[in-house]
């Protein structure tokens, strides 16, 4: 049996590092793999446990083939390695941090793809996005109108393989959600 490939994707600020460093225990006790992705951005800079590469680093591993998945967004590339291709093909489910906008080319090559988009407040989004003082407050502002058009359009359209979970409440319902989606429950969010 092949495992799933979970895609979890949100705006920049949603929380998805800090749910998914909560839910890595869990996770792991339920045999799904999280992913470790590998970016064009200093391993000193805060956000994620990522591994951080050069941008000709980067493009090095990627003409290698090593990565299943990559794209680029915000001025940095992202990587997924190819190692989750043998994960999947064991059985297990992989966990990924992925990209609104690498969506559909992912679909394309893993069909069996669950979505699982985090959301949040626009209100708390915006307090986020400020606090973390990565951006102008115009570039914050152009974020927000984009996930406000994303959200719309995703949850406009209803689609059956996007589970919505919403990360405007406590950090530990967040983590229960996301857990329940991961277990196939119909209501996860």
């Amino acid at each position: 049996m092949t495992g799933r490939l979970i895609y979890l994707i949100g705006p920049s600020g949603s929380g998805k590092d800090s749910l998914l460093d909560a839910a890595r225990a869990p996770l792991a006790d339920r045999g799904c793999r999280l992913v470790r992705r590998v970016i064009t951005r200093s391993a000193e800079a805060v956000g994620e446990a990522a591994q951080g590469v050069s941008a000709q680093q980067f493009a090095e591993l990627e003409a290698q083939g090593a990565f299943a998945l990559s794209w680029h967004a915000n001025g940095l590339a992202y990587g997924i390695p190819r190692e989750i291709d043998g994960w999947l093909a064991a059985g297990q489910d992989v966990l990924v941090n992925g990209s609104r906008g690498h969506l559909a080319a992912t679909r394309r090559r893993y069909p069996n793809l669950l979505v699982l988009l985090l959301t949040v407040d626009q209100a708390v989004l915006r307090q986020r996005l400020l606090a973390r003082r990565r951006e102008s407050v115009p570039e914050i502002e152009a974020r927000l109108a984009r996930n406000a058009r994303f959200s719309e359009r995703v949850l406009a359209g209803h689609d059956p393989a996007v589970r919505v979970i919403d990360n405007s409440g406590p950090l530990e319902h967040t983590v229960e959600h996301l857990l329940a989606c991961v277990d196939g429950q119909s209501e996860c969010a």
